[in-house]
C-alpha cells in the first residue's frame, strides 16, 4: 500500500491514495494553518470508523441481517504531553433496521478483536458501545 502526500505551502498538505482519492490534510489557524482540510488526528479517527464500520456491514450481509441506517460517533481522548497520542477512543455505532442485538455485537467484538486493521495498528484503548433503532444496548463492548 503506498499514498503520496505533498505540501501546498503554509501547512497544507495534499493526500493521493492508490485508489485515486485527493484528502486535503491542514492545521489549526493557531499554529498556522488554514483550517483548510482535516487535521491528522481526526484522519485516524476517521480511519478507524471506516474500517470498523466496513468490517459490521460486511459481517451483518453475511448474517443476511438488512441494516437500514448506520452512523459512528469516534471519540478520542489524547495525551496532555507530546507526542499527544491517543489514549483512549470510545466509538458509538447507531444502527437500525431488523438487528437482533446478539448479532450486533458479535459483529462489532468481531471487527475489533480480529479484523479492523486500523484498530489493531493502534496502540490506544479501545472501547465501544451501540444502539439499534435508538435503544442504547447491554453492553460497552
Amino acid at each position: 500500500m503506498k499514498t503520496t502526500v505533498v505540501w501546498n505551502g503554509n501547512m497544507s498538505f495534499s493526500g493521493q491514495s492508490a485508489s485515486g482519492v485527493t484528502i486535503p490534510i491542514d492545521a489549526a489557524k493557531d499554529v498556522g494553518g488554514n483550517d483548510s482540510g482535516a487535521r491528522p488526528m481526526e484522519l485516524l479517527l476517521h480511519a478507524l470508523a471506516g474500517c470498523t464500520g466496513i468490517d459490521i456491514v460486511l459481517i451483518l450481509r453475511k448474517m443476511r441481517l438488512d441494516v437500514r441506517a448506520f452512523s459512528m460517533e469516534v471519540e478520542g481522548t489524547r495525551a496532555d504531553d507530546h507526542p499527544k497520542r491517543f489514549t483512549d477512543i470510545h466509538i458509538h455505532y447507531a444502527l437500525e433496521g431488523d438487528l437482533p442485538e446478539d448479532k450486533v455485537v458479535r459483529a462489532i467484538r468481531l471487527s475489533k478483536e480480529k479484523y479492523c486493521s486500523v484498530s489493531h495498528s493502534l496502540n490506544a484503548a479501545i472501547t465501544a458501545s451501540y444502539s439499534i433503532n435508538g435503544v442504547r444496548g447491554k453492553e460497552t463492548i
